[in-house]
């Protein structure tokens, strides 16, 4: 599996991600190559050169996932044209009406169920989807790739890629986190899931994964789907 690092996307405003995978290599280390077909592009150090723009095809499940305080909600908010499914979304209308009466270990599982109704509702839509959710979770991604195969298309992984602190500083700002043995158990499968990619696995059932760091998120202002 290679893992695309190439320059040459710095001076154009979006990238098409390709539909069909590559062939498999071992990740380029010895500088930044363009190859042909890669199924993982890494768009991280590159100092805010990256595209302004990922298109995915029309029926494709993009997945953006990270460590909570990372920028997701953030970048969805600024860049999806068309359906996007936010948990956080789905959390902020329950904590609107549920917050001052109960702590939110409480409804939990209430918003999870509302996000994953959502969720399967835009999925029958058959039309391009993007979705914040924990990309870590296999059933989440079998589950996923399945239904956009459905639809004619493919699994996509967006990963934001952010130290520890950096999210932990986004918890704060937002006023809002998560508890130390929840923050513990996203950190592992984030790291696991970026081991994976870099030693040249992609996640079953994905058709490709995007690497992003703060910076690359930061610049990344369009993320849509083809006709």
């Amino acid at each position: 599996m290679t893992v695309d690092r190439t320059t040459a996307y710095a001076t154009i405003p979006g990238i098409a991600v390709p539909a069909q995978p590559g062939s498999p290599a071992r990740r380029a280390r010895s500088g930044p190559r363009a190859v042909a077909g890669a199924r993982v592009r890494d768009l991280r150090d590159r100092a805010g050169r990256g595209p302004r723009g990922l298109t995915f095809r029309a029926g494709d499940v993009v997945v953006l996932t990270g460590l909570p305080g990372s920028g997701k909600s953030t970048l969805m908010r600024r860049a999806v044209r068309g359906a996007r499914i936010d948990s956080q979304d789905v959390r902020d209308r329950w904590d609107g009406r549920l917050s001052r009466f109960l702590p939110y270990v409480v409804y939990r599982p209430f918003v999870r169920l509302a996000h994953y109704a959502g969720l399967r509702r835009a999925l029958r839509a058959r039309t391009g989807v993007v979705v914040h959710d924990c990309g870590t979770q296999t059933w989440v991604r079998a589950w996923l790739a399945r239904a956009a195969r459905r639809r004619g298309g493919a699994l996509h992984l967006l990963v934001l890629d952010v130290t520890a602190d950096t999210a932990l500083d986004g918890q704060r700002e937002r006023g809002r986190g998560v508890s130390r043995y929840a923050f513990l158990r996203h950190r592992r499968a984030t790291r696991r899931l970026l081991g994976s990619v870099a030693g040249g696995a992609v996640p079953d059932g994905c058709g490709s994964v995007v690497l992003l760091d703060r910076q690359a998120a930061d610049v990344l202002h369009r993320i849509d789907f083809a006709d």
